[in-house]
């Protein structure tokens, strides 16, 4: 549920002790091809003011490609995963050199972190991950995140999905965030698009990610990043379901991060749908091992969503994806709408002979069983 500015309430303000901020590549550059080091140093600025006060800091930065680019003196016409890896290598030490000068103004050490998803998707690599970052809090280092251009063609494809927005949900995910700052170009979501309706009004706080929110979001992506309003809500209703705090907002402002930080009502603030999860579930919730899906009916809808049942094969229709046992997989109705994850207890290939039939004749119809339930409800979390 949404609520326009004349009907948005003052929430009560919430402390934030952990902060992640996105910057997105067209504010990173002001508009241009380059990036544009007055507005990296207001935002740097604010970074600092709040470290200096004791909050924990992380960057998820883009702009590797935007710097690569320039620094070659290349058009952006040319194209091409390969070309754009090249820029993402010239332009990423570009990157972290413009940060690293501007945080050792203010006396503070900053460290890179290159991730890809694939990083991730294992269980020992998400702790690894995670144990680095929070060691890097720990001693007070502002880490930049990005992710690895070179070797992570999901990212520079051009996409919607798979880019920065994303990875700064996967990074507030990770390391236990209060609030995930997606800081761009614009003034957060609106009714409809500003820039050809007039009448759209911003929406100051979303409650909830519903499929109203999803039919308002159009693709708006410009010619230097690859992440529109579309890339956004996803990784803000995956951070949300992580119990994360949201706000999109335009990173131009005076003084927006330090505001942010201390609760004003700026841009558009999305709200938790869940309290904290514990590890094991915030990383099946990334979705960053998830291998497939099962497309379960309303039966069966109904009784993992209201009743905290497990998923039984009597109520699965289809099969999506190939994954073994162990995997992850989305849960869905029939509709095509996700309702959980969970780790399955049968292979892809044995939940096509088993799917639709009683739990007790799993046995007999493969020679063999691992239970009566395809997802236990101990392995599921519900979205």
């Amino acid at each position: 549920m949404a609520k326009t500015r004349k009907e948005s309430n003052s929430s009560e303000k919430q402390p934030c002790r952990r902060i992640v901020a996105k910057f997105g590549t067209s504010l990173l550059t002001g508009g241009s091809d380059h990036l544009n080091e007055e507005v990296m140093s207001t935002l740097v600025a604010q970074l600092a003011q709040l470290h200096q006060q004791g909050l924990e800091l992380l960057v998820v930065s883009s702009g590797a490609i935007a710097a690569g680019r320039y620094k070659l003196g290349l058009a952006r016409e040319r194209r091409g995963i390969p070309f754009r890896q090249v820029l993402a290598s010239v332009g990423q030490s570009r990157l972290m050199n413009v940060y690293e000068q501007l945080f050792a103004r203010h006396d503070i050490t900053v460290a890179q972190a290159l991730l890809t998803k694939a990083d991730l998707a294992d269980r020992a690599g998400y702790l690894n991950a995670r144990n680095t970052l929070l060691a890097l809090l720990e001693l007070g280092v502002l880490c930049i995140v990005n992710e690895n251009d070179v070797v992570a063609v999901d990212e520079i494809q051009e996409a919607k999905f798979g880019d920065n927005d994303n990875l700064s949900a996967m990074v507030a995910n990770l390391v236990d965030a209060d609030l995930l700052l997606i800081l761009t170009d614009t003034a957060g979501l609106y009714t409809a698009d500003p820039q050809r309706n007039p009448d759209a009004r911003l929406i100051p706080q979303v409650d909830r990610i519903d499929s109203k929110i999803e039919r308002l979001v159009t693709d708006t992506a410009g010619t230097l990043g690859t992440g529109g309003m579309v890339t956004k809500i996803e990784a803000a209703k995956l951070a949300v379901a992580s119990g994360v705090t949201v706000v999109i907002a335009d990173g131009r402002e005076v003084d927006i991060i330090v505001r942010l930080a201390g609760g004003e009502a700026v841009g558009t603030r999305f709200l938790p749908s869940t309290s904290r999860r514990e590890s094991r579930r915030r990383w099946m919730l990334s979705g960053l091992a998830t291998k497939g899906s099962l497309v379960v009916d309303s039966g069966a809808a109904l009784a993992l969503i209201k009743q905290k049942r497990s998923l039984l094969a009597a109520g699965i229709k289809q099969v999506e994806g190939k994954f073994e046992r162990g995997d992850i997989v989305n849960i869905c109705d029939p509709q095509g709408t996700c309702l959980s994850c969970g780790i399955t207890n049968y292979s892809s290939s044995d939940i096509e002979v088993i799917k639709g039939a009683h739990s007790r004749k799993i046995a007999t119809m493969l020679g063999y069983d691992y239970g009566s339930e395809v997802v236990h409800r101990n392995n599921l979390v519900v979205l």
